[in-house]
Order: structure tokens, then sequence, then C-alpha cells
């Protein structure tokens, strides 16, 4: 499980250091993908093997379905982070989440986000949702 926040900078080679909190739980290899919301996503093998599983049935003819599965995995990017516990965040990547220099590993649960600072400081400074709509829907969906 991913909790907390950590804000760290790329290096000169567009670098980073995962966190020493999260580097045990994600192994030796991990997948890196566009997440929602402009930022990125980091899931371990098991459950980036898991979401093709789900992902795999579904009919293709359907255009939001290959609109989704096209967004996350066209841009994944198989990521061994040195012996250092850098990692390289590609440019297509860098780019879609607005990442220069300064960014935040978002701890989510089962998944890290990456965001740009400036990113994560507006999603963070603006009201995004109604907090008893979100109540509600947690609560339908039995949280």
């Amino acid at each position: 499980m991913f909790y907390g926040e950590y804000q760290h900078g790329l290096d000169a080679k567009n670098r980073a250091v995962i966190p020493s909190k999260f580097r045990a739980a994600l192994g030796s290899r991990f997948m890196l993908t566009r997440g929602w919301d402009k930022c990125l996503v980091v899931y371990t093998m098991d459950k980036w093997g898991a979401l093709a599983e789900k992902v795999s049935p579904l009919p293709t003819a359907d255009e939001e379905v290959r609109w989704f599965t096209r967004a996350m995995f066209s841009k994944a990017a198989e990521c061994e982070p040195d012996a250092q516990g850098r990692v390289l965040i590609p440019g297509k990547l860098r780019e879609y989440a607005g990442i220069e220099r300064d960014i935040v590993f978002v701890g989510a649960f089962e998944r890290i986000e990456i965001w740009s600072l400036e990113n994560w400081d507006k999603y963070n400074s603006e009201e995004q949702f109604d907090a008893e709509a979100v109540a509600a829907k947690m609560a339908e969906l039995g949280v």
C-alpha cells in the first residue's frame, strides 16, 4: 500500500529518485503511464498485469475502450530504477504531466501518482469536488 506525499526534483538527465518508502513495495521493475488529472501513474508489475487482464476482454469495437487502451498502454514505460533509486521519466510523459523540475510523489493506495509541483498545488488549492457527493458515492460503493 502506498501513502504519503514526497517532493523531489528531476536531475539534469530527467531522472527522479523514487522515495525510499515506495521502493521496496515497487520491486525492481514497475510500469509508468499517463494518469488522470494531468499526472502520471506508477503500477507494480502485479497491478499492471491485473489491469491488462481486466482490459483484455473488453470490446475493441467500442470507441471509448480503444481510447482508454491507447491512452494507458501506448504511453506506458517499463522502469527499472538504478542503484540510487533513480528512474528516467520519458519526455512524452513529462510533457503530458507538465513536469519540468519539481515533482511530487503521491501515495494513492495501490498506485503512486507523480505530479508536477505546480499541478499538485493547484489541484489542492481548488475545491475539486462536493464533499457530500463524494461521501455519498463512497457509501454507494460500500466504503
